[in-house]
């Protein structure tokens, strides 16, 4: 079997791009105007630009503070970011977007919104007050080349909920929260609480259930009992606050490269941690279809409709105002009325009461009409033009692209990763090459089942070990001979030491008999 990462083939990426300019060309052409005709960004978020459509697939990384947020990214990264700090405080008291860049640096807020290649110029509304607090790290990491992260401020817990930000942090997560591709929620599994400013961030998320991936972190740190006992008090509080038939997917896990606790559940957290791992590896490849969902729920809301009736229902002269707050006093009502007479279900209708607090600042003179023709573009956008796009979805090839590091799902199911230093391995190699024949080595070489039962005895994540794997297995043929043994235990002390792994394994690192054969294979 061949450990080698590959990326989508050209066939695959080529659907997914034509998906993607298509979606583009489509929303310009006949939902734009439409959202202009009936002023869409006043009431609900703001047009869509180029950049939407050809941004990376985000994830937003939300939580209260000292749940493991930074350390979380850290974890998927393999490395350390500009501005980062790790703490039992608050550490993080801005937003971060982590994105690939050729040269290490860091963007700010108000510069940011001006840069019409980055996704974030429509938070300009949201004032100095956020955009002194929001940031972009630019950095070369081969996980950033696929994805981009957002780093969210801790949530504040009762204790500090006097604390005023300056800014509407409830907001702000909405606009994120509509426009990333995944929300990670994390929760610590000793130290489990509500706080108001919590709830009001779920309130934000409402409507994004099915982006939201909720993660009970450092579950190595209680015991099996506690561990159920907690689980069942998050279950109780999630359920209470969306309020969905579904129940939501908490994930058990501990989210970092250090060797985790000895635990019963400690199978159980491998276990979670390769399914979290495999829902944000997929992200890529369903990058197009998460931009076609989100433009058929913007297309499908009865905005056009709503502005329609509170214009048709408008005196023309006199008792404008009093009309005007009796309609929105109504509006309930107006909505049942709508969904009678057009035939729209209850789901395309936007928040009742949120719309009501719209409606209150604005002119309904200024209202248009239902305009035939462009109902008629909407139409076929949605039952002619989308459906065309769908086979192409379909038609994609399977995924043969994983992200790398700790992504890495090649690796996942045998092994997982690894750090860095000179080639010292010489001087430990005895010690170490007692430990590879005490192993019974088959003709000179170690069979992976063997290395890995060795290698989970040191209890750093799978991850982690396959990481190692990879860059100890340099010839590639699934098996390690006593050099490779040996730099394998070099980089998993290295680990166990606090030392960061390196992407790919150094020159200085590759064991002397695969020297001319590593060197002949990057000439070629």
């Amino acid at each position: 079997m061949s450990f080698r990462r590959l990326w989508s083939t050209p066939k695959a990426m080529g659907d997914v791009n034509m998906v993607t300019e298509e979606l583009k060309n489509l929303y310009y052409k006949r939902l734009l105007p439409i959202e202009k005709y009936y002023s869409f960004h006043h009431f609900h978020s703001p047009s869509y630009e180029d950049a939407d459509f050809g941004n990376k697939p985000m994830v937003l990384v939300m939580g209260q503070y000292s749940t493991g947020k930074t350390t979380f990214i850290r974890y998927l990264i393999e490395q350390d970011f500009l501005g980062s700090r790790v703490g039992p405080e608050p550490t993080t008291d801005c937003f971060t977007a982590l994105m690939y860049g050729e040269a290490e640096g860091i963007i700010p807020g108000n510069a940011l919104t001006m840069d019409p290649k980055k996704p974030f110029r429509n938070l300009d509304p949201f004032g100095n007050s956020f955009l002194n607090r929001f940031q972009c790290v630019q950095m070369p990491n081969r996980v950033l080349e696929s994805i981009s992260i957002i780093d969210t401020p801790g949530i504040l817990t009762a204790a500090k909920r006097k604390l005023s930000r300056g800014y509407d942090f409830p907001a702000v997560l909405r606009w994120f929260a509509e426009r990333v591709d995944r929300i990670i929620l994390l929760f610590d599994a000793h130290k489990l609480e509500f706080s108001d400013e919590l709830t009001r961030a779920f309130g934000a998320l409402c409507g994004y259930e099915d982006k939201l991936r909720v993660v009970l972190n450092k579950a190595d740190r209680v015991d099996s009992q506690q561990l159920m006992r907690v689980y069942g008090a998050l279950m109780w509080s999630l359920g209470k606050v969306f309020r969905t038939p579904e129940i939501l997917r908490v994930y058990i896990g501990s989210f970092w490269s250090e060797p985790r606790q000895t635990c019963d559940h400690y199978q159980l957290i491998e276990l979670e941690e390769e399914d979290l791992l495999a829902d944000i590896r997929n992200l890529p490849r369903n990058a197009a279809v998460r931009k076609l969902n989100d433009l058929v729920k913007r297309a499908r809301l009865a905005h056009a409709h709503i502005i329609s009736y509170l214009k048709q229902e408008m005196p023309t002269i006199f008792c404008k105002e009093s009309k005007k707050h009796n309609l929105i006093y109504q509006l309930p009502v107006i909505f049942n009325k709508i969904q009678q007479q057009h035939r729209v279900p209850a789901g395309d209708f936007p928040d009742c009461t949120k719309m009501q607090e719209k409606l209150l600042s604005q002119d309904f003179s200024k209202f248009k009409r239902l305009k035939p023709s462009l109902m008629t573009s909407l139409d076929k956008l949605l039952t002619t033009d989308i459906a065309n796009l769908v086979p192409l979805l379909q038609n994609q090839e399977p995924r043969k692209k994983s992200l790398p590091g700790v992504l890495d799902g090649e690796f996942l199911g045998t092994f997982s990763e690894a750090d860095f230093d000179e080639w010292v391995v010489e001087k430990h190699k005895p010690k170490y090459d007692e430990i590879f024949y005490n192993l019974s080595p088959n003709a000179g070489k170690l069979s992976g089942t063997k290395v890995k039962e060795w290698m989970t005895k040191t209890l750093l994540p799978n991850s982690v070990l396959a990481h190692i794997w990879r860059l100890s297995d340099v010839d590639g043929d699934g098996m390690l001979d006593n050099e490779e043994f040996a730099l394998a235990v070099h980089l998993i002390e290295g680990k166990l030491e606090g030392h960061w792994l390196p992407r790919e394994l150094p020159p200085h690192l590759v064991p002397p008999s695969k020297r001319l054969s590593t060197a002949s294979d990057a000439s070629a």
